[in-house]
């Protein structure tokens, strides 16, 4: 088979497999390419979660750790109501979630693996403070997970990886060449920071907004989410590298943002009422 046509078969089963896996994130309709399925990445998520139980410790702060479950059944509930009473499949049916304190004072973390297996570090309390602005970072956590934002950067780095190889075979591997001369992968370099960080600083935006609906229709006041980021900057004394190096937007940027968004959620999104 010549390269033409081996090009050609090439590019008509990538369209139809790009067309059969495009899809729209919740709320949001942003569109979304998934080509890796959900219950492989939530079931490898399920493993990773056990692990991190053996290895982490986890805090004996039964009082912290009872109110990150009843922030989190809340939004849970509230969620699934939503999403029922819009008529609208619920992208959660299929999680099943688990909450865990970690003990890390030096951690400002939380995350929310696909499925629903949430942490969050003690460090993160100092931050938070209230129950509020737990909320309102376990919202954001949580939308992660909702938007499936892992399944799209699975998808996104398969198609990458792919197309990298592809290009250096049709190329006479002239981009490894370009790897063997730098000492380093360019090519991922450049399509870390043309293509992969400003997508994920575009998830990372969505998960804002996302988690900001989900904690206003938990009932907490999201009023509180940019003081979370005021007092993150506080924290991190002002360094943080360029926004074009990082996967996360600014603290600047997200403050500016969730201020514009706040009264219209509020508005749109109130309290629910679970039927």
């Amino acid at each position: 088979m010549n390269r033409r046509k081996f090009l050609s078969y090439v590019g008509c089963s990538c369209g139809g497999l790009l067309l059969n896996s495009c899809s729209t994130a919740p709320i949001t309709e942003r569109k979304q390419l998934k080509i890796i399925p959900e219950a492989k990445l939530n079931a490898q998520a399920a493993k990773i979660f056990e692990k991190v139980k053996e290895k982490e410790k986890l805090s004996k702060d039964t009082k912290t750790l009872d109110l990150i479950k009843n922030i989190g059944k809340k939004m849970e509930d509230s969620i699934s109501e939503y999403f029922y009473v819009s008529k609208l499949d619920d992208p959660t049916q299929n999680f099943d979630w688990e909450y865990i304190l970690i003990e890390n004072k030096k951690v400002r973390n939380a995350w929310c693996m696909p499925g629903g297996k949430i942490a969050v570090y003690t460090g993160m309390l100092e931050v938070t403070k209230n129950t509020n602005g737990l909320a309102a970072v376990m919202g954001h956590e949580i939308a992660h997970a909702v938007a499936k934002h892992s399944v799209e950067r699975a998808s996104r780095g398969a198609i990458l990886n792919t197309g990298t190889q592809l290009l250096d075979i049709f190329t006479g591997g002239k981009l490894s060449q370009v790897n063997r001369a730098t000492g380093m992968d360019t090519i991922g370099l450049l399509s870390q920071l043309g293509i992969m960080n400003p997508f994920t600083r575009k998830q990372e935006s969505e998960a804002d907004y996302l988690g900001m609906i989900f904690s206003s229709l938990s009932g907490y006041d999201i009023r509180e989410t940019t003081k979370i980021w005021e007092r993150m900057k506080e924290f991190n004394k002002g360094k943080s590298q360029p926004e074009f190096l990082s996967t996360h937007p600014s603290a600047d940027n997200r403050i500016k943002k969730i201020n514009e968004w706040t009264n219209k959620i509020i508005l749109e999104y109130p309290p629910i009422k679970i039927s």
